[in-house]
């Protein structure tokens, strides 16, 4: 259960990151954000951020073996970026239509998954 809870926060955690990094380059295209400033960008990107620490924090404590989770540090690192990717693409394709994912894109996705399962296999 705490591996579950750890990958369900680390979701939530990177939809917030996702939406710091990056959401702030839609912001033009609405009534309130056409004349905001970088300062003002910035904040409002923290802000954002602070929600994603409130769950990723809470994610990799309890997720940390040796804090009673089921991953090592590496295992955790590894499920961050593979979430990380796949927040990314949904994003990508449900925010900036005009971006296209290539096969190469694809290809490189499927390295990191391959990843994942190197990683995590007991040799």
């Amino acid at each position: 259960m705490r591996g579950l809870k750890t990958i369900l926060f680390l979701f939530i955690s990177n939809t917030f990151m996702t939406f710091a990094w990056y959401g702030h380059l839609k912001f033009k295209d609405y009534s309130w954000g056409k004349n905001l400033g970088l300062f003002a960008i910035i904040v409002i990107s923290w802000g954002l951020a602070f929600f994603e620490y409130l769950f990723q924090v809470p994610a990799n404590e309890g997720g940390f073996k040796e804090n009673g989770g089921p991953f090592n540090l590496v295992q955790l690192k590894t499920i961050q970026e593979a979430i990380t990717l796949t927040v990314f693409m949904i994003f990508t394709l449900l925010f900036f239509k005009t971006e296209k994912l290539g096969w190469n894109h694809l290809v490189g996705f499927g390295l990191i998954v391959a990843a994942v399962f190197v990683i995590f296999k007991k040799w």
